[in-house]
C-alpha cells in the first residue's frame, strides 16, 4: 500500500517508518452491498430475494407475475359479475311472469336468522383470525422484498387495465 511519503518521492529519508501515514483503501461495491437504500428505509434484514436478483430483475418478476394476476382476477371477475347479474335478471323475469313467487316474509326472517347467526360466529372467530395475521406478518414479507412487492402491485393494475 502506497503511503504519502512514497508518492512523494520520500523526500525525507532520514523519517521514521512508523510515523507514516497509512490510508485504508474503502472498497466501494462492497460498501453500497451492505448499505442499500431499502436497508436504511425498511431495516437491515432485506431479505433473501433482495439479496439474490438485482432490482430490476426483481422488478420484472413482480411485474410479470403482478400482471398475470391483474388479467385473471378482470376475467374472472367479468364472470363471476355475468353469472351472478344474469341468473339475477331471470329470476326477476321468472318472478315477473309469474313462474316463481317469492315469499318475502320468509325472506327476511331467514336473512335475520342468518345476520344473528354470523354475528355469533364472528365474535367467536376473530381472536383466532387476529392471531393468525400476527404469526403470519405480511408486512415483514413485504418489508423485506419491498422491489418484488412493488413491481407486482404496479403489474397487477396493469393487468387489470389490460
Amino acid at each position: 500500500m502506497a503511503t504519502v511519503d512514497q508518492r512523494e518521492g520520500q523526500d525525507d529519508p532520514g523519517q521514521d517508518e512508523s510515523e507514516e501515514e497509512v490510508y485504508e483503501v474503502v472498497d466501494l461495491t462492497e460498501y453500497a452491498r451492505r448499505h442499500q437504500w431499502w436497508s436504511r428505509v425498511f431495516g437491515n434484514n432485506s431479505g433473501p430475494i433482495a439479496e439474490k436478483y438485482s432490482v430490476a430483475t426483481q422488478i420484472a418478476m413482480g411485474g410479470v407475475t403482478g400482471w398475470c394476476a391483474g388479467y385473471l382476477f378482470q376475467r374472472v371477475g367479468k364472470i363471476a359479475a355475468t353469472a351472478v347479474g344474469g341468473g339475477f335478471l331471470l329470476l326477476q323475469i321468472a318472478n315477473h311472469s309469474g313462474y316463481v313467487q317469492v315469499d318475502w316474509k320468509k325472506v327476511e326472517k331467514d336473512v335475520n336468522k342468518a345476520k344473528k347467526h354470523l354475528k355469533k360466529k364472528a365474535n367467536k372467530a376473530a381472536p383466532e383470525i387476529n392471531t393468525f395475521i400476527e404469526e403470519v406478518k405480511a408486512t415483514d414479507f413485504i418489508k423485506r422484498n419491498i422491489v418484488l412487492s412493488s413491481g407486482f402491485v404496479g403489474g397487477f393494475f396493469l393487468g387489470l387495465a389490460s
